[in-house]
């Protein structure tokens, strides 16, 4: 069928003189089910509805916008797949050189919080039209957020962006409801009960029975209130026993409806069965294509939601808890897709999700009663409900290894291995270990001190060693080289330099030498970030430490390559502020070579000399001459 139009000539080439949705879009188009707008797009295609792509308008132009002309029923609005900040800074908040949703991975092609931009530009240019804005970054941005990069809170991206009605979550039970209502007439101001969307109202207005949060003027001014809010948020997020959320923002109330429900097996199969191109569009060849689709063209994705629901994690908030699937037929079918397009080399490069070994819920009771509230179904220990089972994940792998044309089948997006661990029938593991590993298992582990796990919402590294112990064991028995790569995070809220120094010795003693190591990103929405911006345990309402120093950060951070050579002085100067000289020397039960000279130095020199010396790698800094210089030549 094609790709949806993307200008005039496409229009007229399908007789088409006014769209029904035009999606302004911050990534480039690309038309493949791992894209959130081009799921909603075929969809609405399915039901009927004609869609225009308009990629990343020129953001300083309302004229942008009207390329295809206005909408008849509505502008659909998203960032895209991540959050633009994200996609624009890294932790630091230093501007990335590149940004794989774009043409050539080149960044700069979408403004900082680009939907509420986008929205602001199709309200300019068509003030009339009614305005749905979604995706991963509203979603996330719901109520009043603390954002990392203003290092503030924000309102709800409802105020700001003057769109009409917000979708959260997976959006196509949203989108084909409202799709319908807004066709058949209705006013797009009097749609207040889609699950899964937000809208503003007066407050005389409020609906009643629903859970309110502290205000958007509480939530600045109070830290313990925004905690609170936090918690609120998360625990009515259930599909089956979730409530309204009001939220007042100034003289409106922010309602949240209850969260859509999930989709069935069938409709998931419906949704990966239209006619995506799966592929980025033509226009982009000139300029080398969009980076993001090499991991995704040949994959395929098996199911959604994830009960892990680790604290600094965004899709319990976005995706959900709850795990559905689609039918084993179903991937089959598009495996055999995969092999018949051009480009394929016979290794379907992931079968996978969220958490690709999830094959169902966790336990018989969510179904009727929803996720258990304020509670983990792994951790810190798994839950005496928890059902592991891999039997079904392993009946479509072993068909997908048998279809002609298929060489290799990987697994690439995240097993959860204390999950794994807790099954005692060994295929599944015997058979990932044998067919479904490059040479590298990518885990994560994220930490090794009980404090810091128990803050991230992860199982104490007790879970790790079983199943560290065990893939070692199995690899040798298979006669595989085959090595695990833990991801690994630091500064994550809880963590201390001396659970950082305790990291760094699990590390050697395990012979693990991690060449990533990520520092704690405060995204939008995520407990994690609660804990960050207050300080406070949302579940607790106890203290939580959190480092905020970039220079016990960048310590903290050192630390878990304490191995490499440029690390070293800073190694030390952070082994000896968190009192472990002991780990310094040569040998056994050492974790850095000392260094007379710098020792003597650091020794020598004043506290606030050390802290320069710290900033500077342990290197002296030369004052700038340069003035002097340019005074000098004149």
């Amino acid at each position: 069928m094609g790709f949806m139009p993307i200008c005039r000539r496409d229009m007229e080439e399908r007789g088409i003189s006014q769209l029904d949705f035009v999606y302004v879009l911050g990534d480039a188009y690309v038309d493949h089910p791992s894209f959130g707008a081009a799921i909603i797009s075929r969809l609405l295609e399915y039901k009927g509805y004609t869609v225009g792509i308009i990629a990343q308008p020129d953001f300083r132009d309302p004229e942008s916008v009207l390329r295809l002309g206005k909408p008849k029923l509505a502008w659909l609005v998203s960032a895209g797949n991540i959050d633009s900040m994200v996609a624009h800074y890294t932790v630091a908040k230093k501007p990335r050189a590149d940004d794989l949703y774009s043409p050539a991975g080149k960044n700069g092609r979408r403004p900082d919080r680009a939907a509420t931009v986008y929205c602001r530009l199709c309200r300019k240019a068509a003030p009339e039209i009614p305005i749905l804005c979604g995706g991963l970054e509203v979603s996330l941005r719901r109520f009043a957020h603390y954002d990392y990069w203003l290092d503030r809170v924000m309102p709800s991206v409802l105020v700001d962006s003057g769109a009409d009605i917000l979708m959260f979550g997976m959006g196509e039970h949203s989108m084909a409801e409202l799709a319908d209502r807004l066709a058949s007439g209705e006013d797009v101001r009097s749609i207040r009960d889609v699950r899964g969307t937000c809208y503003l109202c007066d407050p005389s207005e409020t609906p009643l029975g629903a859970v309110q949060c502290p205000s958007f003027k509480e939530v600045c001014s109070d830290k313990r209130l925004y905690a609170k809010a936090c918690r609120i948020q998360y625990d009515w997020q259930d599909e089956v026993y979730g409530r309204t959320i009001i939220q007042r923002h100034g003289d409106k109330m922010l309602v949240q409806n209850p969260p859509a429900k999930s989709l069935t097996t069938e409709e998931l199969d419906l949704i990966y069965s239209l006619p995506y191109e799966r592929d980025f569009h033509p226009c982009y060849i000139r300029e080398g294509g969009v980076p993001s689709i090499k991991e995704v063209q040949f994959s395929i994705t098996h199911n959604r939601g994830c009960y892990g629901f680790c604290n600094f994690c965004s899709i319990a908030l976005h995706q959900g808890r709850r795990v559905t699937v689609r039918s084993e037929q179903s991937i089959i079918d598009e495996a055999v897709k995969l092999t018949k397009m051009k480009g394929f080399k016979g290794y379907i490069h992931d079968v996978g999700g969220p958490t690709a070994n999830f094959r169902g819920p966790s336990c018989e009771k969510q179904l009727k009663y929803g996720l258990c509230k304020g509670k983990k179904c792994l951790a810190p220990e798994p839950c005496k409900n928890l059902r592991v089972d891999h039997s079904e994940y392993l009946q479509i792998l072993r068909r997908l290894r048998a279809l002609p044309g298929v060489k290799k089948v990987f697994i690439r997006s995240g097993l959860r291995y204390d999950y794994l661990i807790e099954d005692k029938d060994e295929a599944f593991m015997n058979e990932l270990i044998e067919y479904h590993i490059s040479g590298q298992l990518k885990v994560a582990p994220e930490h090794c001190s009980a404090a810091v796990l128990d803050k991230m919402g992860k199982p104490h590294i007790e879970a790790y060693k079983r199943f560290q112990r065990r893939f070692y064991e199995l690899t040798g028995r298979h006669g595989k080289e085959r090595y695990l790569v833990p991801y690994l995070m630091s500064s994550h809220p809880g963590s201390r330099l001396s659970d950082a120094v305790e990291l760094a010795v699990f590390l050697k003693e395990n012979h693990i030498r991690p060449e990533q190591v990520q520092d704690f990103y405060p995204t939008p929405g995520t407990i994690s970030t609660c804990m960050f911006y207050t300080g406070l345990d949302p579940y607790t309402m106890e203290p939580v430490y959190v480092a905020r120093d970039p220079k016990e950060k960048a310590m903290q951070r050192v630390l878990l390559q304490y191995y490499k050579p440029e690390n070293q002085r800073k190694v030390i100067e952070a082994l000896i502020k968190a009192g472990r000289r002991d780990l310094i020397g040569h040998g056994q039960g050492k974790l850095v070579a000392p260094d007379p000279q710098y020792l003597r130095e650091y020794e020598s020199a004043p506290k606030q000399s050390r802290d320069t010396r710290v900033k500077n790698g342990g290197k002296k800094k030369r004052p700038d001459m340069s003035r002097y210089s340019r005074r000098k030549k004149r």
